[in-house]
């Protein structure tokens, strides 16, 4: 159970006042507004994110406004109204409460973007449960590590995903209930289908006060120093994401949004539907996997105005022989936005060309919560760039101090530092699950240290220019090559293991693992076959490594840690 935490938001983790400019200052006035705007929809019951995406509307004049369509390649649409979705969330916060899940218990899923999936999120948090949402593509041992660190009491899922970890359920002793969302084959204790449940649930439920800094949602992110840590956000997250919504996404009360990323990404729940519900407007999900006709089909009939998608699928679409974009009417697109990792110049010259629309970054970390820096719909896009942060944000490029000064010292213009925020922001994260100790670490005096190399011109603008650590970005999906080379060390006869990321025009980075052997094993393209069975069996089709190479030493430096630079160049 996660318990609420009190800070105060203007302060750095340590109290530190943090410094403030005109674009800070009139961030904090937008933030202050929208809780007003959203507290007085609720007198005196605080700050709860499903209200405000769900609740607020369907007891307003947008209650027949459509707030949800559902895509699927298998089954009929479905598209419910804030209306609908209020008797539907309901259900399931009745459901878990039946349950005897309590404020503060995580509730998690396990499947692809189905109905239930978002039901289940947003009745979560009508019932003061914790939601954290898991990629279907994980395999078990992935799927285990996440479900014990956040301590997950609830798993809805499906047969399928299920049998991943149905023989390993002991590992889980604080896993009470798994819901199913297709019938179970036999009973099981501890095993209910979900519809059911639903259907005979009712369809009033009373949220409790909700104090803004109450935990809402756990995102797992990846690390190169160890496994994967869950990043806790709360209620209040929601100022900063519906004011980016409105501010840097431009969303509009008429407007038809799509963001493709998967809820087990921190995008595809705070911008997949948390930030378009919360203002108002048709949201679009689609259960399908990437097929570029397909989601031409999807932008041109559902007259997508908004989309929010990657860099991943925007390069495979660029590297088609054909150009379909012009066998489609994307006539209604407004704005096309990009996020995981850096948009090259082509792209945002390609999209204008094939789209009719330039293709506007934006970047942001599960840390952050929400957008912190953006090329704004309002002002030119510069190709290449990050662009500058948003309303509220203070961004720098610092570097280490000299001995006896500060922390971090501010680098100059055009210089290369590590990207820094000004800490205090509403959708900042409140600490790491497991190692309180971490998140000290993260923060230089006032400032969150992202991690990311940058500079930043005279106009204000920032531009990417690599990561200072080892996290790999393949196709959406971060990857910690910790967790990687964990598995891969299992397999008998591997000695050692040192994986990276290595360019690839269609993932963004592709996973290579570089592996030493016993002496008496032999290295030949049956064991790496096996391996790489093994692999994507334990850690899923997401995580495995692409590409297995056999060396027969393993760059380290005095201290044992693996030279991954060395490796990612091709000179074990």
């Amino acid at each position: 159970m996660i318990t609420r935490f009190k800070r105060r938001n203007n302060d750095g983790p340590n109290g530190q006042p943090i410094p403030t400019d005109e674009n800070v200052n009139s961030g904090w006035a937008e933030w202050q507004s929208i809780r007003n705007e959203l507290e007085s929809a609720a007198p005196g019951y605080g700050l709860n994110m499903a209200h405000a995406a769900v609740t607020r509307h369907a007891n307003g004049p947008h209650k027949d406004h459509p707030a949800l369509c559902c895509l699927s390649g298998e089954s009929p649409r479905q598209t419910w109204t804030f209306s609908d979705l209020e008797c539907f969330t309901n259900q399931a916060a009745n459901v878990f409460r039946n349950l005897g899940i309590r404020p503060g218990q995580v509730v998690a899923t396990l499947c692809g973007r189905v109905p239930e999936l978002y039901l289940t999120a947003l009745g979560a948090l009508k019932a003061g449960a914790v939601f954290t949402a898991l990629y279907a593509s994980y395999g078990p041992e992935p799927i285990l590590h996440r479900l014990a660190a956040s301590q997950a009491a609830l798993l809805v899922t499906t047969r399928r995903q299920y049998s991943k970890i149905q023989a390993l359920r002991s590992r889980l002793p604080a896993l009470s209930h798994v819901l199913l969302t297709d019938a179970p084959d036999k009973p099981e204790p501890g095993v209910m289908h979900l519809p059911a449940l639903m259907d005979a649930a009712v369809e009033d439920f009373h949220i409790a006060p909700t104090d803004p800094e109450t935990p809402a949602l756990i995102h797992f992110t990846s690390g190169t120093t160890g496994m994967p840590k869950g990043v806790v956000h709360a209620h209040a997250a929601a100022l900063h994401q519906l004011q980016t919504g409105r501010t840097v996404l431009d969303l509009k009360p008429d407007d038809r949004y799509w963001c493709t990323a998967d809820p087990g990404w921190v995008t595809g729940v705070v911008y997949g539907f948390l930030a378009p519900l919360m203002a108002g407007i048709t949201t679009i999900v689609d259960d399908a996997e990437f097929d570029v006709r397909r989601w031409l089909r999807i932008l041109a009939e559902e007259r997508v105005t908004v989309w929010y998608t990657s860099p991943s699928a925007l390069r495979r679409l660029m590297t088609l022989p054909s150009k379909p974009c012009r066998e489609f009417d994307l006539g209604a697109l407004r704005h096309v936005f990009s996020v995981g990792e850096p948009l090259h110049a082509t792209a945002v010259r390609w999209g204008e060309d094939a789209l009719g629309v330039p293709i506007r970054d934006t970047w942001w970390q599960s840390e952050t919560g929400g957008i912190m820096i953006a090329n704004h719909p309002d002002q030119p896009v510069r190709p290449g760039a990050m662009g500058r942060p948003v309303r509220g944000i203070r961004a720098a490029v610092v570097r280490p101090a000299t001995a006896g000064g500060p922390t971090v010292e501010i680098c100059g213009i055009g210089e290369t530092g590590e990207l820094a925020l000004a800490a205090g922001w509403p959708s900042m994260f409140r600490r790491l699950l497991g190692d309180t100790g971490a998140y000290g670490r993260r923060f230089a005096g006032p400032w969150y240290l992202s991690g990311d190399l940058v500079r930043c011109d005279a106009e204000g603008l920032f531009w990417f220019k690599g990561r200072a650590d080892d996290m790999i970005k393949t196709a959406g999906h971060m990857v910690s090559p910790f967790e990687v080379e964990s598995v891969l060390l299992e397999y008998p006869g591997v000695s050692d293991a040192g994986v990276v990321g290595v360019p690839d025009m269609h993932l963004g980075q592709r996973v290579r693992a570089y592996l030493c052997l016993a002496t008496d094993i032999p290295a030949d393209e049956n064991l790496r076959g096996r391996i790489m069975a093994f692999a994507r069996k334990r850690l899923g089709p997401a995580l495995a490594p692409r590409e297995i190479v056999f060396t027969e030493t393993m760059p380290k430096n005095q201290a044992g840690k693996i030279l991954r630079r060395e490796l990612a160049t091709g000179r074990p």
